[in-house]
């Protein structure tokens, strides 16, 4: 049978429904140029108003079973659109349900609008407001004092004001509990203020959240950052493991990385991990990641071309892919890196372990490699197609980890570290030990053996066998 409402024929719905996705897209906060989108009053009541439409429209259709096709149809239809690659990620859950309660769905895209300017929050505060009195003044002549009775009751009833000692968990809970996402929650009436309010609160819990995070980090980089070795330190540590006979040592105590050159790098790659702008970054690239292969590509090549003259903008680039190569590794990964001991092998001998590794089975590709992981380092290996400079600039950390043994990339980045190993001419020379007649063993060479070596000898179970941590 199919649509049989009577009011508006199904290709009219279809047209509409897409034109509220686009008003959803600006309501987010930023038009398809990336400018930021200006929202007025009257903007923000029309938005409204199409999200009563499609309410009303809802209404009836649920009303009855005789339009329960004509539901299936939509949502049919409506799951054809979602599907399309092209379509938003953040509105692929768009269905007859959401539909049915699409004020509230304006009301929380206008309220996640990033930034959250003063002129977009006073805006929609003006909206929400005049729009539930003129709905109020409908029914009763003292509105303006039935409204403010509905906000002392609704203060009480959201409990907007929470003790002190509420945990950030239960406070995210909560907000859960009461924020509008359920299916069946839909508008009644003057709703407007109220789904303001509970945006406002579940915005709220996220912010404390990210803020008790943050304090958390940076209370943890802090400690790291002052808990250096003083050279007497290091010098007491050597003289313990000259006395021990440590049977691990493979060469003089004098041949290996000391305790302090170890724990500098140690420090300094692990703030990498724990500073905000590299959470940031993940954040952001495990959200653009999140869409079909199609799209991210798409985006990585507008900005690969609008940045082809800076090296700079390009590593920022690499970067990213690099972080979303591990970002579902995220925890696992450091974990190991905090765990890590110091392991008095010289540079010389972490190095051919490492060869070692790559002839016996750095070759083999795991067969649970993350798939997205697996396209990301397929479109690096194009981005760096004769531009390898660009590692050298990124922590070594994070190439160490970011780069499996399998991939083509990370031979050519071994290759390239044994050729300054050995001394042989390159054009991305990062010491000078060789001319120097030293071994590595402080410098910028040796961190990057070193990193590599305790990822992918001492974390090879993180580098192959938990993929998909």
């Amino acid at each position: 049978m199919g649509w049989n409402y009577p009011d508006i024929l199904f290709e009219e719905m279809v047209k509409l429904i897409k034109g509220f996705v686009d008003i959803l897209i600006l309501a987010s906060g930023y038009q398809s140029s990336g400018l930021h989108a200006h929202w007025d009053v009257n903007n923000i009541k029309n938005a409204f108003h199409w999200g009563l439409f499609f309410e009303n429209v809802f209404k009836h259709l649920s009303n009855s079973d005789v339009y329960l096709e004509s539901v299936e149809e939509l949502d049919a239809t409506l799951a054809e659109m979602t599907s399309n690659p092209s379509f938003p990620q953040g509105l692929s859950h768009l269905s007859s349900a959401t539909l049915s309660r699409a004020r509230a769905f304006v009301s929380e895209h206008l309220l996640r609008a990033l930034p959250l300017r003063v002129s977009h929050l006073r805006a929609f505060l003006r909206a929400t407001i005049e729009m539930d009195l003129d709905l109020l003044s409908e029914t009763d002549y003292h509105c303006l004092n039935l409204y403010l009775n509905k906000l002392t009751l609704m203060d009480s009833s959201l409990n907007l004001a929470p003790e002190s000692g509420v945990s950030v968990k239960k406070s995210i809970i909560l907000s859960s509990d009461i924020a509008p996402t359920t299916k069946n929650d839909t508008c009644t009436g003057d709703d407007f203020t109220k789904f303001a309010f509970e945006g406002f609160l579940k915005r709220q819990s996220a912010v404390s959240c990210i803020s008790t995070v943050k304090t958390g980090l940076d209370i943890l980089s802090s400690v790291i950052k002052h808990v250096n070795l003083t050279d007497s330190d290091n010098s007491l540590i050597e003289e313990h493991l000259k006395r021990d006979g440590n049977p691990a040592v493979m060469g003089s105590v004098d041949d290996s990385v000391d305790y302090f050159t170890w724990n500098q790098w140690k420090s300094k790659n692990l703030l990498y991990f724990l500073n905000m702008r590299t959470i940031r970054l993940v954040s952001g690239v495990s959200m653009i990641l999140s869409a079909p292969k199609v799209q991210w590509v798409q985006l990585f090549q507008r900005l690969h071309i609008s940045e082809q003259g800076s090296d700079d903008d390009l590593s920022e680039i690499l970067e990213l892919l690099l972080l979303g190569c591990i970002a579902n590794r995220w925890s696992c990964l450091i974990e190991h890196f905090m765990s890590v001991s110091y392991d008095s092998l010289t540079i010389s001998k972490q190095y051919h372990e490492l060869c070692k590794g790559k002839s016996q089975c750095f070759d083999s590709k795991e067969a649970i490699v993350n798939l997205k992981e697996s396209c990301i380092l397929e479109y690096l290996a194009g981005f760096l197609s004769g531009q390898l400079r660009h590692l050298w600039k990124l922590s070594p950390a994070l190439i160490a980890v970011a780069i499996p043994s399998w991939s083509p990339l990370f031979r050519l980045y071994l290759s390239e570290i044994e050729t300054q190993f050995k001394g042989e001419s390159s054009a991305m020379r990062c010491c000078s030990c060789y001319q120097d007649g030293k071994d590595h063993k402080d410098c910028e060479l040796a961190e990057r053996i070193w990193c590599l070596y305790i990822f992918h000898i001492c974390g090879s179970h993180l580098m192959h066998g938990a993929i998909n941590a």
